[in-house]
């Protein structure tokens, strides 16, 4: 018998823990051992008849079959406490991510009300509400300094309702220099949301993705991108994908092809591990199971991340994958071009990146040799930090970077460098982003 390993142990504490807090909320009318026989019975033919892997499939029937026998759901009356053993049990001979008992009595009524167009539709209007809320999974788009892209999705949602949505956030990255894609809190969705997405990161041509076995049907199907997307490809963009053991199915799918592609880097932790594709189904009127149908078969490496997750190619914690990567695209960037003001540029970012990581401290005494009258610029010392201040216009406190220059706090295209000559400070220089420069000399 396999160990329960520690996604498991934290998925089963997190159940647990939300079985206190339903109970506290409301009262539920606790099981009978007859219907723990039924809900063992149908979960047991519903993975005999449909898991990805019949023999493994056996195994499990064959385990919470035994244990219920034995008297070992006896006092797991409770319906949350009985579906977090049953998860538990599953998980301990599968050992598959995506396997999991849930106790769902009022979705699974929805679902059975679901009986005229009127209310297919009426169901299909609430799902598609859920999913606009929050956005259908995409967080956040921006553009960094440096011009580097940022996308925060945190699901991969049917492409016939987020399609648009999706549409438009990879356009709105087209003119970027660098794209991350942040996965950290994406727990995965739709194979066809990866294709749309990825299809924007190749040329028109199609590029084989992934491909699928599916046990019900007995059916292999594959992924490509797609040969027409609405706006603008990144084809020659460099890609950076950042990822948690948080980074789970869809999301671990995404990552996985992008770097069996060699298209993208990855940045952050190996992902939860999760590669077998399926659904939700109604076991009895209170109880779910998802069920895994399916698997993924990669084109190129001919297996899958099930059970290993996705390593990525930087490994660092979560917390500061973004930084790293931002920093490293930036870098890259620098390297590959050939033009001075575009390096600088670039390099513009990566003195506050570098502060994140590496803080320039001056004492008291160093800054102040800098306060002084510098033709219309004033730099003034008080209560232990230096100010900025150019004519009667805005105040800024000054934060070193080095040893004698300093980025504006409110102001990021604007920087300062103080010049000297022996020990004395003789003149500031304002430096831009786009790498032009001004001097004057200290009165």
């Amino acid at each position: 018998m396999k160990t329960v390993n520690n996604f498991t142990a934290i998925a089963i504490l997190f159940l647990t823990l939300l079985t206190i807090q339903l109970s506290a909320q409301q009262k539920v009318a606790p099981l009978t051992h007859n219907e723990q026989r039924i809900v063992v019975d149908s979960i047991g033919s519903k993975l005999n008849t449909n898991y990805i892997f019949p023999e493994v499939a056996a195994k499990m029937s064959s385990k919470i079959e035994s244990k219920l026998k034995k008297g070992a759901y006896k006092s797991a009356l409770d319906p949350q406490e009985f579906a977090t053993a049953l998860t538990a049990d599953l998980l301990a001979v599968s050992n598959d991510k995506h396997i999991r008992v849930m106790f769902a009595p009022e979705q699974i009524a929805e679902r059975g009300q679901t009986v005229s167009a009127e209310d297919s539709i009426s169901f299909l209007n609430r799902r598609i509400s859920n999913m606009k809320r929050g956005n259908f999974g995409f967080k956040e788009v921006k553009i960094m300094a440096g011009n580097i892209g940022y996308l925060d999705l945190r699901s991969f949602s049917d492409v016939a309702y987020a399609g648009e949505t999706a549409t438009a956030a990879m356009n709105f990255l087209s003119n970027t220099d660098a794209i991350i894609i942040d996965l950290r809190n994406n727990g995965g969705g739709s194979p066809a949301m990866i294709q749309l997405i990825s299809s924007y990161l190749f040329e028109s041509h199609p590029v084989h993705l992934n491909n699928f076995y599916w046990r019900p049907s007995d059916l292999h199907s594959q992924t490509w991108t797609l040969p027409h997307v609405s706006g603008k490809r990144s084809p020659d963009t460099p890609v950076y994908v950042l990822t948690s053991g948080s980074t789970f199915s869809a999301a671990e799918e995404f990552s996985y092809n992008l770097k069996n592609l060699k298209r993208a880097t990855l940045v952050g932790e190996t992902t939860g591990g999760g590669a077998h594709p399926g659904g939700s189904v109604v076991a009895t009127d209170r109880f779910m199971i998802w069920v895994p149908t399916g698997r993924a078969i990669n084109p190129i490496t001919n297996t899958n991340w099930e059970g290993t997750g996705v390593s990525p190619h930087i490994k660092a914690p979560a917390a500061e994958a973004f930084n790293i990567a931002y920093e490293h695209a930036l870098e890259l960037l620098v390297k590959n071009s050939q033009d001075q003001n575009l390096k600088a540029f670039y390099r513009w970012p990566l003195a506050e990146l570098s502060l994140k990581t590496d803080p320039v401290i001056l004492d008291a005494k160093t800054l102040k040799t800098f306060a002084g009258t510098y033709g219309p610029r004033m730099v003034t010392f008080d209560n232990g930090k230096l100010y900025y201040q150019r004519g009667s216009g805005t105040k800024y406190e000054l934060l070193p970077f080095s040893d004698n220059e300093f980025i504006l706090i409110g102001l990021d295209s604007f920087r300062i460098r103080f010049l000297s000559e022996g020990n004395s400070v003789i003149a500031l220089q304002g430096l831009y982003e786009n790498g032009n420069t001004d001097k004057n000399e200290k009165e």
